[in-house]
């Protein structure tokens, strides 16, 4: 399986990080040793003193596809998920600053939480559906896929003109405005409206 994230989905997001408005989706990967597992704590990497949070909504892939026209995406999963996308924002700005890609910050190991899975036909309308962030019980982070510039079946079009989509492979859809530090101690809490997705502490 592998991850496929879109960086710079959310407009606000952008902003707060002073990046360009893309005209196309940012997409990146991160391998499946990203994934943290089930029940453990994230674990600050001790080559970053400034590793942020991203929530993220999640979709997983349930056939092969190459090439899908974006009126037949909604075939291609059936679930929606939560995570969040751990980046070293510190190494992240000293790789861009060099022009260099920015896998070290953002696909090490532990660095994508996936929590639970949701049936798609428990939402009226994917291209609206609150999720949230808590930090330690406050709320710092709140998106809507209605604020998406690219929505989840216009991303899978997108994707799939460059990566056959295999089953299992999950997409991290963005991130809303809010990202911060992380530190020793926090905890983590993820909603999709008011279910919750996932819970970790970091160390």
């Amino acid at each position: 399986m592998k991850l496929i994230c879109i960086g710079r989905n959310y407009t606000e997001h952008i902003k707060e990080l002073e990046n360009e408005k893309p005209t196309n989706p940012v997409i990146f990967l991160k391998p499946d040793t990203a994934i943290l597992l089930k029940k453990q704590p994230f674990f600050i990497p001790e080559f970053s003193n400034d590793v942020h949070h991203e929530v993220e909504l999640l979709v997983k892939i349930n056939r092969v596809g190459k090439y899908i026209d974006r009126k037949f995406a909604h075939k291609y999963y059936n679930e929606i998920g939560l995570g969040i996308d751990f980046t070293a924002r510190d190494l992240q700005k000293e790789l861009k600053g060099k022009g260099l890609p920015w896998e070290k910050a953002k696909a090490f190991d532990g660095s994508a939480v996936i929590g639970k899975w949701l049936p798609k036909d428990n939402f009226e309308d994917v291209d609206n559906i609150g999720f949230l962030l808590h930090k330690n019980d406050t709320v710092v982070q709140q998106g809507n896929t209605s604020h998406m510039l690219w929505k989840i079946d216009e991303i899978i079009e997108y994707v799939s003109k460059y990566f056959t989509l295999k089953i299992g492979d999950v997409i991290f859809t963005g991130t809303p405005a809010g990202v911060g530090k992380v530190v020793a101690n926090d905890k983590l809490k993820g909603f999709i409206e008011d279910k919750e997705m996932f819970s970790i502490t970091a160390k």
